[in-house]
């Protein structure tokens, strides 16, 4: 195994996920400078307390999240548990490297293309068909119905969906994207879907999809991008030969 300092792991990043083309609500990359060498990484969904503490245990160097920090609006003073969790990491020589646009929208380890593998749709084209690095796609599948298609979700992603339907008894042209990407619905009705998959729902959501004839899936912002941080660790275990672990913290929502 090699050992990587943590600007080298960022600057990797950053190339293949293009992380500096992206607009964020939040820094890509490098969040927290443990400024010790990188042997092995815990990947995660979110940079919760649960998830530092596990890679605690397991004696990580780093810590590579869909979910870091300071995002904007958010209070800038590093106290209350933003400060805890952060003290924790330096305490313990940890990095924080975190990616989130970037990680949702990558063609092969990004969070919309791992979850249409999953289940079965191919990706073929983008929600927003201007954007240059779409964060939400379009992708067909062979017709299926909707209880068979709601069924394959409960199964690979081990949770039943919250469906709200809109009379669609088959579906073939599905909308997708990750998290919380619910107002992105309406988007998909124009350009011709019959489902629209993201992570969460809002009041809203129920309304919209009835009224514009799509049904829609909410199957969870953390089980949808559960995918992404774990494919990309993959990638970079066999790339640059760094010992990389994904841990799960459960989360409902």
């Amino acid at each position: 195994m090699t050992e990587l300092s943590p600007l080298a792991l960022e600057q990797w990043c950053n190339d293949y996920l293009k992380a500096k083309e992206f607009k964020d609500y939040c820094p890509n990359g490098l969040q927290v400078d443990a400024d010790t060498p990188i042997k092995k990484i815990v990947t995660g969904v979110t940079a919760t307390k649960n998830l530092i503490d596990a890679a605690i245990a397991q004696n990580a160097d780093a810590l590579l999240v869909h979910h870091g920090y300071f995002w904007k609006g958010e209070p800038e003073p590093l106290t209350g548990m933003k400060g805890k969790r952060i003290r924790s990491l330096f305490q313990n020589n940890i990095s924080l490297f975190a990616y989130h646009l970037p990680l949702d929208a990558h063609p092969v380890v990004g969070n919309n293309a791992v979850l249409a593998d999953l289940l079965d749709l191919e990706v073929v084209g983008a929600l927003y068909p201007e954007e240059k690095h779409p964060v939400g796609n379009i992708a067909q599948c062979e017709p299926i119905s909707i209880e068979a298609f709601i069924e394959k979700v409960t199964q690979k992603l081990q949770r039943t969906p919250t469906h709200i339907s809109a009379g669609n008894s088959m579906i073939s042209k599905v909308g997708i994207c990750t998290g919380g990407a619910q107002d992105m619905i309406e988007q998909a009705a124009n350009m011709g879907c019959q489902l629209y998959i993201s992570g969460e729902i809002s009041e809203r959501t129920t309304h919209s999809a009835r009224e514009l004839g799509i049904d829609y899936l909410a199957c969870g912002h953390h089980a949808t991008e559960m995918g992404g941080i774990q494919a990309l660790g993959e990638v970079i275990a066999s790339t640059l030969e760094v010992q990389v672990s994904f841990i799960d913290d459960p989360n409902p929502a």
